[in-house]
């Protein structure tokens, strides 16, 4: 059983959130989900609110050093939030500097261009933003998931099966 961080804010993409953490809790692993702030965070599904999640954690009072895998959900809100907190970039850095795989999927790989972990990669996300992956020294590919050095991508919810399945092998 590992231990697996979800980090998110308000306006997070519903499923890229709810199916990863319910396909890893039906897996065994312990799930934890973090926010800027411990309480409640709410989904953005298709063009309106969607559904609340429990945020167990601040983002502040977590420590790498406890989780086996980061996970990054996207939306458009969610990880234009995180790219402007020092704090969760900086948690971001940490998983990928103690060499635990970080999964982001859809607009989450901003947050990976903001850790400085695009540069010589070769990554996927939605397709809007792969110029941003592009000036940011990422090999940009339009692959269902894509692994490399420890970082997974995907590119968009139609992805999940096989974003989650990644997340799970990097785990084994």
């Amino acid at each position: 059983m590992a231990k697996v961080l979800i980090m998110a804010s308000d306006g997070f993409e519903q499923s890229e959130l709810f199916v990863p953490l319910e396909k890893l809790k039906g897996a065994g692993h312990d799930v934890t989900v973090a926010a800027p702030e411990a309480g409640t965070i709410k989904a953005w599904d298709k063009d309106d609110w969607g559904k609340s999640v429990p945020a167990d954690k601040a983002i502040a009072d977590v420590d790498a050093l406890g989780y086996d895998a980061l996970v990054l959900p996207g939306g458009v809100i969610n990880p234009d939030n995180l790219r402007k907190d020092e704090t969760a970039v900086a948690l971001i850095r940490s998983f990928a500097d103690a060499g635990k795989p970080v999964a982001a999927i859809c607009h989450a790989p901003w947050l990976l261009v903001e850790a400085g972990l695009a540069q010589g990669r070769r990554l996927t996300s939605y397709d809007s933003i792969r110029t941003d992956m592009k000036n940011a020294g990422a090999e940009v590919v339009d692959e269902k998931v894509v692994v490399d050095r420890g970082v997974i991508t995907s590119r968009n919810p139609d992805d999940l099966d096989a974003f989650v399945g990644a997340i799970e092998e990097a785990l084994r």
